[in-house]
Protein backbone atom coordinates (compact mmCIF):
# COMPACT_ATOMS: atom_id res chain seq x y z
CA UNK A 1 0.00 0.00 0.00
CA UNK A 2 1.37 3.40 -0.51
CA UNK A 3 0.88 6.48 1.51
CA UNK A 4 1.45 9.00 -1.13
CA UNK A 5 -1.71 11.64 -0.96
CA UNK A 6 -2.81 10.97 -4.32
CA UNK A 7 -4.06 7.80 -3.78
CA UNK A 8 -6.28 7.23 -0.98
CA UNK A 9 -9.04 4.51 -0.46
CA UNK A 10 -12.91 5.27 -0.42
CA UNK A 11 -14.03 3.81 3.16
CA UNK A 12 -17.16 3.70 2.15
CA UNK A 13 -17.08 1.30 -1.28
CA UNK A 14 -13.85 -1.15 -3.10
CA UNK A 15 -11.96 -0.69 -6.46
CA UNK A 16 -10.73 3.24 -5.09
CA UNK A 17 -7.37 3.92 -4.16
CA UNK A 18 -5.11 2.24 -6.83
CA UNK A 19 -1.57 2.71 -4.73
CA UNK A 20 0.62 2.39 -8.20
CA UNK A 21 2.70 5.46 -9.80
CA UNK A 22 1.57 5.20 -13.40
CA UNK A 23 4.47 7.24 -15.34
CA UNK A 24 2.39 7.53 -18.05
CA UNK A 25 5.11 9.69 -19.83
CA UNK A 26 7.45 6.89 -20.52
CA UNK A 27 5.36 4.18 -21.84
CA UNK A 28 6.17 5.06 -25.26
CA UNK A 29 9.63 3.79 -25.09
CA UNK A 30 9.59 0.50 -25.91
CA UNK A 31 13.35 -0.18 -23.97
CA UNK A 32 12.28 1.21 -21.17
CA UNK A 33 9.23 -0.78 -20.94
CA UNK A 34 11.41 -4.22 -22.03
CA UNK A 35 14.00 -3.10 -19.16
CA UNK A 36 10.99 -2.84 -15.86
CA UNK A 37 9.16 -6.26 -18.05
CA UNK A 38 12.69 -8.56 -17.67
CA UNK A 39 13.72 -6.58 -14.06
CA UNK A 40 14.14 -8.80 -11.20
CA UNK A 41 11.87 -6.75 -8.95
CA UNK A 42 8.75 -6.67 -11.49
CA UNK A 43 5.56 -8.69 -10.43
CA UNK A 44 2.58 -9.69 -12.46
CA UNK A 45 -1.28 -10.03 -12.16
CA UNK A 46 -2.46 -12.70 -13.97
CA UNK A 47 -5.60 -13.14 -15.47
CA UNK A 48 -7.41 -15.95 -16.51
CA UNK A 49 -10.87 -16.04 -17.78
CA UNK A 50 -11.28 -12.73 -16.02
CA UNK A 51 -10.55 -14.61 -12.59
CA UNK A 52 -7.45 -13.18 -10.97
CA UNK A 53 -4.78 -16.09 -10.53
CA UNK A 54 -4.22 -16.05 -7.16
CA UNK A 55 -1.64 -18.03 -4.69
CA UNK A 56 -3.33 -20.64 -1.91
CA UNK A 57 -2.40 -19.47 1.29
CA UNK A 58 -3.61 -19.80 4.91
CA UNK A 59 -3.01 -16.30 5.07
CA UNK A 60 -5.42 -13.55 5.93
CA UNK A 61 -4.50 -11.32 2.35
CA UNK A 62 -4.62 -12.81 -0.69
CA UNK A 63 -1.41 -13.04 -3.01
CA UNK A 64 -1.61 -12.33 -6.42
CA UNK A 65 1.60 -10.35 -7.53
CA UNK A 66 4.01 -13.01 -9.11
CA UNK A 67 7.91 -13.16 -10.29
CA UNK A 68 8.18 -13.29 -13.92
CA UNK A 69 9.53 -17.01 -13.69
CA UNK A 70 6.19 -17.55 -12.27
CA UNK A 71 4.28 -15.61 -14.97
CA UNK A 72 6.47 -17.32 -17.49
CA UNK A 73 6.01 -21.08 -16.26
CA UNK A 74 1.81 -20.27 -16.61
CA UNK A 75 2.22 -19.39 -20.06
CA UNK A 76 1.64 -15.33 -19.91
CA UNK A 77 3.35 -13.65 -23.05
CA UNK A 78 5.21 -11.70 -22.67
CA UNK A 79 3.78 -9.46 -26.05
CA UNK A 80 0.29 -8.96 -24.19
CA UNK A 81 1.81 -7.33 -21.06
CA UNK A 82 0.01 -4.04 -19.95
CA UNK A 83 2.11 -1.74 -17.20
CA UNK A 84 0.03 -1.34 -14.33
CA UNK A 85 2.14 1.29 -13.14
CA UNK A 86 5.05 1.47 -9.76
CA UNK A 87 5.00 0.53 -6.37
CA UNK A 88 5.35 3.74 -4.42
CA UNK A 89 7.46 1.96 -1.50
CA UNK A 90 10.23 0.27 -3.46
CA UNK A 91 9.49 1.14 -7.24
CA UNK A 92 8.73 -2.49 -8.43
CA UNK A 93 7.30 -2.51 -11.77
CA UNK A 94 3.94 -3.94 -12.15
CA UNK A 95 2.20 -5.65 -14.73
CA UNK A 96 -1.22 -7.47 -15.98
CA UNK A 97 -1.52 -10.56 -18.05
CA UNK A 98 -4.17 -12.42 -19.54
CA UNK A 99 -3.38 -16.33 -20.14
CA UNK A 100 -5.94 -18.24 -23.11
CA UNK A 101 -6.17 -21.11 -20.97
CA UNK A 102 -9.03 -22.60 -19.49
CA UNK A 103 -9.17 -21.86 -15.77
CA UNK A 104 -10.63 -25.65 -14.95
CA UNK A 105 -7.79 -26.88 -16.88
CA UNK A 106 -5.31 -24.35 -15.26
CA UNK A 107 -5.85 -24.90 -11.74
CA UNK A 108 -5.76 -29.06 -12.43
CA UNK A 109 -2.38 -28.11 -13.18
CA UNK A 110 -0.83 -25.81 -10.86
CA UNK A 111 -3.12 -26.43 -7.86
CA UNK A 112 -1.37 -23.84 -5.80
CA UNK A 113 -3.22 -21.75 -7.53
CA UNK A 114 -7.13 -20.64 -7.38
CA UNK A 115 -8.77 -18.23 -10.14
CA UNK A 116 -11.22 -15.77 -7.80
CA UNK A 117 -13.29 -13.22 -9.49
CA UNK A 118 -12.77 -9.54 -8.46
CA UNK A 119 -16.59 -9.38 -6.79
CA UNK A 120 -15.35 -12.06 -4.71
CA UNK A 121 -12.06 -10.94 -3.73
CA UNK A 122 -13.93 -7.79 -2.80
CA UNK A 123 -16.69 -8.97 -0.75
CA UNK A 124 -14.57 -11.16 1.20
CA UNK A 125 -12.29 -8.54 2.22
CA UNK A 126 -9.03 -10.47 1.72
CA UNK A 127 -7.40 -7.83 -0.42
CA UNK A 128 -6.09 -4.67 0.78
CA UNK A 129 -8.08 -1.88 -0.57
CA UNK A 130 -5.96 -0.06 -2.95
CA UNK A 131 -5.35 -3.41 -3.97
CA UNK A 132 -8.73 -3.53 -5.49
CA UNK A 133 -8.16 -0.66 -7.39
CA UNK A 134 -5.07 -1.76 -8.87
CA UNK A 135 -7.18 -5.43 -9.91
CA UNK A 136 -9.74 -3.16 -11.54
CA UNK A 137 -7.00 -1.22 -13.74
CA UNK A 138 -5.89 -4.94 -15.08
CA UNK A 139 -9.49 -6.42 -15.53
CA UNK A 140 -10.23 -3.05 -17.28
CA UNK A 141 -7.37 -3.20 -19.36
CA UNK A 142 -6.97 -6.51 -20.26
CA UNK A 143 -10.77 -6.96 -21.59
CA UNK A 144 -10.41 -4.07 -23.66
CA UNK A 145 -7.23 -5.64 -25.48
CA UNK A 146 -9.61 -9.00 -25.98
CA UNK A 147 -11.95 -7.27 -27.46
CA UNK A 148 -10.46 -4.28 -29.54
CA UNK A 149 -7.81 -6.38 -31.45
CA UNK A 150 -8.55 -4.83 -35.10
CA UNK A 151 -8.90 -1.48 -35.91
CA UNK A 152 -12.14 0.27 -36.16
CA UNK A 153 -11.60 1.81 -38.74
CA UNK A 154 -10.17 -0.53 -41.66
CA UNK A 155 -10.02 -4.19 -39.97
CA UNK A 156 -6.44 -4.86 -39.80
CA UNK A 157 -5.44 -6.26 -36.64
CA UNK A 158 -4.39 -3.86 -34.70
CA UNK A 159 -0.94 -3.95 -32.19
CA UNK A 160 -0.25 -2.64 -28.32
CA UNK A 161 1.80 0.11 -27.93
CA UNK A 162 2.57 2.61 -25.14
CA UNK A 163 2.33 -0.32 -22.32
CA UNK A 164 -0.76 -1.82 -23.00
CA UNK A 165 -2.73 1.91 -23.29
CA UNK A 166 -2.89 2.24 -26.78
CA UNK A 167 -3.27 0.29 -29.79
CA UNK A 168 -1.63 0.67 -33.21
CA UNK A 169 -2.87 0.17 -36.60
CA UNK A 170 -0.28 -0.91 -39.20
CA UNK A 171 -2.08 -0.41 -42.25
CA UNK A 172 -4.10 2.88 -41.79
CA UNK A 173 -2.50 4.20 -39.32
CA UNK A 174 -5.35 4.82 -36.49
CA UNK A 175 -4.78 5.27 -33.07
CA UNK A 176 -6.85 3.46 -30.52
CA UNK A 177 -7.13 4.12 -26.88
CA UNK A 178 -9.27 2.44 -23.93
CA UNK A 179 -12.40 3.01 -22.99
CA UNK A 180 -14.04 3.99 -19.70
CA UNK A 181 -17.63 4.31 -20.01
CA UNK A 182 -19.32 7.16 -17.61
CA UNK A 183 -22.44 6.04 -15.75
CA UNK A 184 -24.61 8.17 -13.18
CA UNK A 185 -25.66 6.45 -10.11
CA UNK A 186 -28.28 8.17 -8.25
CA UNK A 187 -30.00 8.36 -5.17
CA UNK A 188 -32.73 10.45 -5.41
CA UNK A 189 -34.84 11.61 -2.34
CA UNK A 190 -37.64 13.54 -1.17
CA UNK A 191 -37.82 14.34 2.46
CA UNK A 192 -37.97 11.63 4.33
CA UNK A 193 -37.98 9.49 1.65
CA UNK A 194 -35.78 7.83 -1.55
CA UNK A 195 -36.35 5.79 -4.59
CA UNK A 196 -35.21 2.91 -4.84
CA UNK A 197 -35.93 0.12 -8.00
CA UNK A 198 -35.13 -3.26 -8.45
CA UNK A 199 -33.86 -4.50 -12.18
CA UNK A 200 -33.71 -8.30 -13.17
CA UNK A 201 -29.97 -8.09 -12.75
CA UNK A 202 -30.01 -7.69 -8.57
CA UNK A 203 -31.03 -10.85 -6.23
CA UNK A 204 -34.10 -11.21 -5.15
CA UNK A 205 -35.33 -8.83 -2.64
CA UNK A 206 -32.61 -6.51 -3.24
CA UNK A 207 -33.38 -2.54 -4.04
CA UNK A 208 -31.13 -0.05 -5.12
CA UNK A 209 -29.95 3.54 -6.50
CA UNK A 210 -31.33 4.16 -10.25
CA UNK A 211 -28.26 4.58 -12.71
CA UNK A 212 -27.34 4.62 -16.43
CA UNK A 213 -24.74 5.23 -18.86
CA UNK A 214 -23.93 9.28 -19.60
CA UNK A 215 -24.40 9.54 -23.48
CA UNK A 216 -22.69 11.52 -25.91
CA UNK A 217 -23.73 15.36 -25.47
CA UNK A 218 -24.83 15.21 -21.77
CA UNK A 219 -23.81 16.22 -18.43
CA UNK A 220 -23.60 14.17 -15.42
CA UNK A 221 -26.49 16.20 -14.03
CA UNK A 222 -28.40 15.86 -17.38
CA UNK A 223 -28.38 12.17 -16.87
CA UNK A 224 -29.92 11.70 -13.39
CA UNK A 225 -32.35 13.58 -14.85
CA UNK A 226 -32.93 11.89 -17.88
CA UNK A 227 -32.36 8.32 -16.62
CA UNK A 228 -34.71 8.76 -13.77
CA UNK A 229 -37.58 10.42 -15.21
CA UNK A 230 -36.96 7.09 -18.28
CA UNK A 231 -37.37 4.81 -15.23
CA UNK A 232 -39.66 6.08 -12.71
CA UNK A 233 -40.83 8.57 -14.59
CA UNK A 234 -39.62 11.08 -11.35
CA UNK A 235 -38.79 14.97 -12.23
CA UNK A 236 -35.63 15.80 -10.44
CA UNK A 237 -34.27 19.25 -9.99
CA UNK A 238 -31.01 19.87 -7.99
CA UNK A 239 -28.33 17.40 -8.99
CA UNK A 240 -25.17 17.09 -6.13
CA UNK A 241 -22.22 15.21 -7.23
CA UNK A 242 -20.54 13.19 -3.92
CA UNK A 243 -18.24 10.59 -5.32
CA UNK A 244 -17.37 8.24 -7.65
CA UNK A 245 -15.84 4.77 -8.23
CA UNK A 246 -14.33 2.44 -10.65
CA UNK A 247 -15.85 -0.36 -11.83
CA UNK A 248 -14.07 -3.15 -13.69
CA UNK A 249 -17.28 -5.07 -14.80
CA UNK A 250 -15.98 -4.33 -17.60
CA UNK A 251 -14.39 -1.06 -17.49
CA UNK A 252 -17.15 2.05 -16.16
CA UNK A 253 -16.45 4.43 -13.68
CA UNK A 254 -19.44 5.09 -11.61
CA UNK A 255 -20.48 8.87 -11.01
CA UNK A 256 -22.48 8.80 -7.87
CA UNK A 257 -25.19 11.52 -7.29
CA UNK A 258 -27.83 12.66 -4.81
CA UNK A 259 -30.85 13.62 -7.05
CA UNK A 260 -33.86 15.67 -4.93
CA UNK A 261 -37.21 14.68 -6.66
CA UNK A 262 -39.33 17.35 -7.66
CA UNK A 263 -42.53 15.29 -8.25
CA UNK A 264 -43.96 11.94 -6.75
CA UNK A 265 -46.23 9.83 -9.14
CA UNK A 266 -43.78 6.16 -10.40
CA UNK A 267 -44.75 5.74 -13.67
CA UNK A 268 -42.38 2.79 -14.24
CA UNK A 269 -40.25 1.36 -16.82
CA UNK A 270 -41.06 -1.94 -16.58
CA UNK A 271 -38.68 -3.32 -19.67
CA UNK A 272 -35.84 -1.71 -17.33
CA UNK A 273 -36.86 -2.39 -13.73
CA UNK A 274 -39.45 -4.86 -12.15
CA UNK A 275 -40.41 -2.86 -9.48
CA UNK A 276 -39.64 0.93 -7.85
CA UNK A 277 -40.73 2.26 -5.08
CA UNK A 278 -39.90 4.50 -2.28
CA UNK A 279 -39.04 4.00 1.23
CA UNK A 280 -38.81 5.80 4.37
CA UNK A 281 -35.16 6.44 5.93
CA UNK A 282 -36.66 3.98 8.63
CA UNK A 283 -37.29 1.81 6.08
CA UNK A 284 -33.78 1.65 4.55
CA UNK A 285 -32.05 2.09 8.23
CA UNK A 286 -34.07 -1.73 8.46
CA UNK A 287 -32.59 -2.82 5.06
CA UNK A 288 -29.39 -1.85 5.89
CA UNK A 289 -29.69 -3.83 9.34
CA UNK A 290 -31.21 -6.79 7.25
CA UNK A 291 -33.86 -6.62 9.68
CA UNK A 292 -36.64 -5.01 6.95
CA UNK A 293 -39.90 -7.11 7.59
CA UNK A 294 -40.47 -7.70 4.09
CA UNK A 295 -37.09 -9.63 3.37
CA UNK A 296 -36.27 -6.87 1.50
CA UNK A 297 -32.29 -5.21 1.16
CA UNK A 298 -29.53 -3.18 -0.06
CA UNK A 299 -26.69 -3.81 -2.47
CA UNK A 300 -23.25 -4.73 -0.31
CA UNK A 301 -20.93 -2.73 0.74
CA UNK A 302 -18.49 -3.27 -2.58
CA UNK A 303 -20.52 -0.79 -4.35
CA UNK A 304 -21.19 2.97 -4.00
CA UNK A 305 -24.81 2.10 -4.32
CA UNK A 306 -24.85 0.93 -0.89
CA UNK A 307 -22.52 4.03 0.58
CA UNK A 308 -25.02 6.31 -1.40
CA UNK A 309 -27.92 4.70 0.14
CA UNK A 310 -26.41 4.64 3.54
CA UNK A 311 -24.97 8.19 3.28
CA UNK A 312 -28.63 9.21 2.95
CA UNK A 313 -30.04 6.76 6.05
CA UNK A 314 -27.57 8.12 8.21
CA UNK A 315 -28.00 11.50 7.94
CA UNK A 316 -29.66 12.56 11.20
CA UNK A 317 -28.86 9.54 12.69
Amino acid sequence: MSDHPLFEAHPGFAFTGNPLERESEHRGDAVWLAAHRDSAAARFVIFAEGRVLTVKAGSAETEFLLERATADALGADAGEMVLLGFRNHDRAPIFAAPLARNVEDLEAAHPEFVAIDLRTLAREGRVAPGHLGLLAQASSLLHWHATHRFCARCGTRSEMTQGGYRRDCPSCEALHFPRTDPVAIMLVTDGEDCLMGRSPRLPEGVYSTLAGFIEPGETAEEAVRREVFEEAGIHVGEVTYMASQPWPFPASLMIGCHGRARSREIVMDATELDDCRWFTREEVRLMLADRHPDGVKVPPALSIAHWLIRTWAEEGA
